[in-house]
């Protein structure tokens, strides 16, 4: 079972892992693959692009195979592409999907990574024989120099900043621990390494053997309005690189969270380790498509079905959401209905082929939209399905586990599955999705809109008052003066209505729900509570959950937070909100702690203002790194009345900041806790004003 493919020279070596370390296996016979299939067009179509495709030099061979092209369609003839090398696959298919006559052909099992794409035709599974050894590299790429190395330490050991012993030392500390992962601050950082080496001369060896390959450049792109940033991908021969700069699942979850979906997806775990969650979810699909001979399309293409007016009005529209009572709620309970959407693709046989079917069309299926849903079984409800029980069989071990590693294992696998989930719903409105329809995605939402009005009704004539909404959770607190039944008994009669499981999830001392800052409306996603019978708060929205917001500012909203909780009074809150500006102000904070953090979804001279961002990219700039669309940079204001670059200052050159910006951030924190109970930004000013002044006075009469 090869944990790491890797592709030298024209071949491909396997590395496996076994408890005395790695072994490796070269294959020098593989010849990747895709189909042909005709559009428009018949079977002589196929015959003049098979003898057409064997006269060129990237083709190995071909022959005709029987294959189906969709989920709801009978086999057909195919032809199948053997090609001389990975690179000549996305050429050779290319070249087809542009020759003759417009959709005549069509082209599948393209654009598959080379990995995951090695293991499927081979058939080889990726997960490792045992659990693989990892070693740390931390330390700022883009401040290499030929005369000293950056502050850098490999497995928690520093290296030295001379080249002369940084670059041995390395190499030293590599083949003592003989890693089979290596978990770096970024990508750049060890082609830096690399780079050092080879200027001057030394032959640094990373892997397990000598080589060192770039597999992607770096790239911007855009996703649903955002711009992001995909840095540059490396491969050493032998081990596994996890770029911490461009890794969610290894951030997310953790080496055990990985190797469970390298065993779910069939993607080797260097390939994991950058995938996206669509990614990994389409992996899925994909082998779940193969094992019913169905082949992926590489140019995914659907028409939406026609629909009236009132359809169209009806189905764009998403979850239910409630408008949460603003203020402070006491005993407030939150009951979630667990992995909602999966669980509705799975109750309701939700699925791209059955949604709509043609031998059901005289059915109302669907709540509010009139679809039909067809009985024959969906392969997305068989896709989720195993992942649904297995995270619950996984929670359930979760609440038994006494040993740390085990439940560190086990929470790690259990939000690699969540992610997975969270994503089922959404992909299948995504263009680009391989099996994906939008008239799906429309159906989940209408029966997740439909339940959680139903089990509002049901809760209320229980006797419990539903505070907040928001599609699959719901906040309830008891009504005075009526009869109640237990949330329990409630839950149970609401499960067995939809089928869908309503756990209690939390109970709460008391919960905020906070007013957006322009109204009394409460803000949708806004809001903070303290947990009963533990010393711990539930945020969600506000500036402490915020990526953006400084830790010094996050910090003092939750002991703002905390201090609301203790004394329920605006004015000890604001006491200590006081205290934290005066230490502010004082100069006494490390601009470490106070560090913003901004994507760029431009260069600095596309910007037609000057913002902190721009700011920050032109300081970049100056030392040597230019900062790409979709790349994050920390800065510290230094001087937000300037507009030149002045304005902040890097992480690494900080010595000073702006108290006033920062005084500034820290009251609209103090605005969001104590919004809920009336007192909004200029009553905060008001009151610090005259406590300050008083003090004065006082100061003064002495």
């Amino acid at each position: 079972m090869p944990y790491k493919i890797d592709f030298v020279d024209g071949a491909v070596v396997e590395w496996s892992l076994t408890d005395d370390g790695a072994t490796s296996e070269r294959v020098s016979e593989y010849t990747p693959t895709f189909y042909v299939g005709v559009g428009e067009g018949d079977d002589e179509s196929l015959e003049d692009a098979r003898r057409t495709l064997e006269q060129f030099p990237t083709v190995a061979r071909t022959r005709f195979e029987e294959w189906r092209p969709g989920f709801r369609r009978e086999a057909e003839r195919t032809l199948r592409v053997d090609c001389a090398s990975i690179e000549a696959v996305t050429r050779l298919a290319r070249w087809v999907h542009e020759w003759g006559d417009p959709g005549e052909f069509r082209c599948f099992n393209v654009d598959f990574s080379r990995e995951f794409r090695y293991c499927l035709e081979r058939g080889r599974s990726p997960t490792p024989a045992r659990t693989p050894t990892t070693l740390s590299v931390e330390g700022r790429a883009h401040e290499f120099g030929d005369g000293e190395v950056p502050p850098l330490t490999v497995g928690g050991e520093r290296v030295g900043r001379s080249p002369d012993a940084a670059l041995p030392r390395v190499e030293e500390i590599l083949d003592r621990e003989d890693p089979d992962v290596l978990v770096a601050d970024s990508g750049r950082l060890l082609a830096e390494l690399r780079d050092l080496a080879d200027r001057l001369g030394y032959d640094l060896r990373l892997g397990r053997r000598p080589g060192f390959q770039r597999l992607a450049r770096e790239s911007t792109y855009t996703s649903y309005g955002r711009v992001g940033h995909s840095p540059a991908r490396y491969n050493v021969p032998g081990r596994v690189v996890i770029d911490r700069s461009n890794t969610f699942f290894y951030d997310e979850t953790n080496v055990a969270g990985c190797i469970d979906l390298v065993e779910r997806s069939g993607k080797p775990l260097q390939e994991l380790s950058w995938a996206s969650i669509g990614n990994v979810l389409t992996a899925i699909q994909i082998r779940e498509a193969l094992s019913r001979d169905v082949l992926v399309p590489w140019k995914a293409w659907r028409s939406e079905r026609f629909k009236t007016t009132r359809q169209l009005h009806d189905a764009d529209r998403g979850g239910f959401t409630f408008a949460p009572d603003a203020g402070v709620h006491e005993a407030v309970h939150e009951l979630d209905f667990s992995s909602l959407y999966p669980n509705i693709i799975c109750e309701y046989n939700v699925s791209p082929e059955t949604v709509r079917c043609d031998c059901h069309a005289d059915r109302e299926d669907v709540p509010g939209l009139g679809y039909s849903i067809c009985d024959e079984r969906g392969y997305l409800p068989d896709v989720l399905r195993p992942l649904v029980d297995d995270r619950d069989d996984i929670k359930a071990q979760m609440r038994e586990a006494d040993d740390p590693e085990r439940r560190t294992e086990l929470e790690g696998r259990s939000a690699a599955i969540k992610w997975i989930l969270v994503s089922c719903f959404g992909y299948q409105g995504f263009s680009n999705a391989k099996f994906g329809r939008i008239e799906c995605h429309e159906a989940i939402n209408a029966f997740a809109r439909e339940i959680l009005l139903d089990a509002k009704e049901a809760l209320e004539d229980g006797g419990w008052r539903v505070v907040h909404g928001i599609v699959d959770s719901i906040w309830v607190t008891p009504r005075e003066g009526v009869e109640r039944e237990s949330l329990d008994a409630l839950a149970e009669e609401i499960t067995a209505d939809t089928g869908i499981r309503l756990e209690h999830e939390a109970e709460y001392d008391w919960v905020a729900f906070v007013p957006r800052r322009d109204s009394e409306v409460g803000a949708l996603t806004k809001y903070f509570g303290s947990l009963a019978g533990a010393d711990e708060y539930k945020y969600r929205g506000v500036e402490c959950r915020q990526r953006s917001t400084p830790p010094f500012v996050a910090d003092v909203q939750e002991t703002l937070v905390e201090t609301f909780d203790e004394y329920r009074s605006p004015e000890a809150v604001c006491d200590r909100l006081g205290r934290a500006l005066k230490r502010l102000r004082a100069g006494s904070v490390d601009p470490e702690e106070l560090v913003v953090e901004q994507r760029a979804s431009k260069r600095a001279d596309e910007y037609a203002r000057s913002t902190r961002t721009v700011a920050a990219a032109e300081r970049a700039g100056e030392t040597g790194r230019d900062l790409s669309p979709g790349q994050k940079i920390g800065y510290v204001v230094a001087d937000d009345s300037k507009r030149s670059r002045d304005r902040v200052r890097l992480v690494s050159e900080a010595t000073t900041y702006d108290a006033e910006f920062y005084a500034d951030a820290l009251l609209r924190a103090a605005e969001s806790v104590l919004s809920p109970v009336g007192w909004r930004r200029d009553d905060i000013a008001r009151y610090l004003a005259d406590r300050t002044d008083a003090s004065l006075a006082a100061y003064s009469g002495s």
